[in-house]
């Protein structure tokens, strides 16, 4: 029954990303067993490229390329992890309060941005199917520990994956499983905030 669940969920969640979600497909492509990669700000995303080398071409996710370079995480996200990323899109980052993002981009406030950052960052390599594993086996909720030592709570509403922070903002994913050399990327609609 259990495997039915998850087999459910999973089939309504790629569903859902390949029909509303951004996701260009949910078929096999090549020998690797993942699906084919979707476009991410108008720019292919190259599966044998790393986190950092993928999201400078997105359009989308400017902002959050600025923000790695001045926390100073480019190397961190250009290395071996595996890493699972929630990317917060532009309009993600341009819906928090006037001022925001210019303030955490001040060298004087680098730790609070590397804290924001590595909080949308979870260790190890985790798809849509892992995802929806972990809140199957967590009875509806997986908690999620980050890069920066906070928890994400990852539940599903609607055919959605849904990512809550601490303080209790909801992100929804809009793009999942952007494979990369080093992990992972979903697209998320919101920035999420540590404890």
């Amino acid at each position: 029954m259990k495997k039915l669940m998850i087999a459910v969920g999973v089939s309504v969640f790629l569903s859902a990303c390949a029909g509303g979600m951004g996701m260009s497909g949910s078929g096999m492509s090549g020998s690797s067993g993942m699906a084919a990669n979707p476009m991410v700000g108008g720019a292919p995303m190259y599966a044998n490229k790393d986190i950092v080398d993928n999201a400078v071409n997105s359009k989308d996710h400017t902002t959050l390329v600025a923000a790695v370079k001045a926390a100073g995480l480019v190397d961190t996200l250009k290395s071996p992890g595996p890493f699972t990323v929630f990317a917060p899109t532009n309009e993600a980052f341009a819906a928090l309060p006037a001022g925001t993002v210019d303030t955490l981009l001040k060298p004087e406030n680098k730790p609070t941005l590397t804290k924001v950052l590595t909080y949308h960052v979870v260790p190890g390599k985790m798809d849509a199917a892992a995802l929806l594993s972990a809140i199957t086996a967590g009875g509806g909720k997986a908690t999620l520990k980050t890069a920066s030592g906070g928890t994400l709570t990852a539940t599903t509403s609607g055919g959605n994956v849904l990512i809550t922070d601490a303080k209790g903002g909801t992100a929804t994913v809009t793009i999942a499983n952007v494979y990369q050399s080093n992990g992972v990327i979903h697209v998320v609609n919101k920035v999420l905030i540590p404890g």
